[in-house]
């Protein structure tokens, strides 16, 4: 976790030892100092903790995600999601351009991927949207127990969750949309996949990067056919939209 200080990192009690960091170059570099503490956690309510702190957003006015112990929202989309283990809430800014991109564009009778699908927000707005067949594919138990939870609370039936990484998207072009919200390494190293997955005319949307990765994002999709059409901006994290 980033902070203004530096990184916070935590890992469970029986898997630490005191030479854990030794192997890690950069913090014997010559070129400047990195210092470093460590400390138990005290045993607390998670659960609490996380109710706590977890506010319910609105996307554009017409989009809420909430956790189920909120109140409904009156908006035309409302997500109820309860994140576990799982990443995507739609607090971080990525969740959040992708939850916008999905608002301004039609998913009527779409067929999508959500890749890297998380709690699965993004695939059940798509279905929300008028998505008709939907795969959300992740390579994390966590996130693919959560995901069938999230879909059976928000009541949609057109989602179908796989565990796996890139080798679970068929090897044609199956989708009008692609929805991959990862990290720049694994989007760069999928992106021939996720073209030959898409129909000709599709949109594939990105994030997961920061500003300074678009252009090297946007050559790998040039080189492969796909378009740069636009992107949005929040607090230096880029989504991108792509078509092919």
């Amino acid at each position: 976790v980033e902070n203004e200080e530096g990184v916070k990192a935590y890992i469970q009690k029986n898997e630490w030892n005191a030479g854990i960091l030794d192997g890690i170059y950069i913090l014997s570099s010559s070129e400047f100092e990195i210092s470093y503490a460590h400390k138990e956690i005290e045993q607390i309510n998670w659960n609490e903790e996380w109710e706590k702190n977890f506010d319910p957003i609105v996307v554009s006015d017409l989009c809420a995600v909430r956790a189920p112990f909120h109140p409904p929202y009156e908006v035309k989309y409302e997500i109820v999601i309860e994140p576990k283990m799982s990443f995507g809430t739609g607090h971080h800014e990525t969740t959040f351009m992708m939850l916008c991109y999905l608002l301004e564009n039609d998913f009527e009778n779409k067929t999508v991927l959500d890749m890297g699908c998380g709690t699965s927000v993004l695939a059940i707005l798509a279905e929300k949207r008028g998505a008709t067949n939907i795969d959300a594919i992740d390579i994390d138990e966590w996130c693919v127990e959560n995901s069938e939870e999230n879909i059976d609370r928000n009541h949609c039936s057109h989602i179908k969750v796989q565990l796996g990484d890139a080798a679970k998207i068929p090897s044609e072009a199956t989708y009008h949309t692609i929805i991959a919200n990862i990290n720049r390494n694994i989007l760069l190293n999928d992106m021939a996949t996720y073209e030959t997955a898409l129909k000709k005319g599709g949109t594939l949307f990105l994030s997961g990067f920061y500003k300074e990765d678009l252009p090297l994002i946007t050559e790998t999709c040039n080189n492969l056919g796909l378009q740069f059409v636009d992107n949005k901006e929040r607090n230096n994290w880029v989504a991108a939209q792509f078509v092919k």
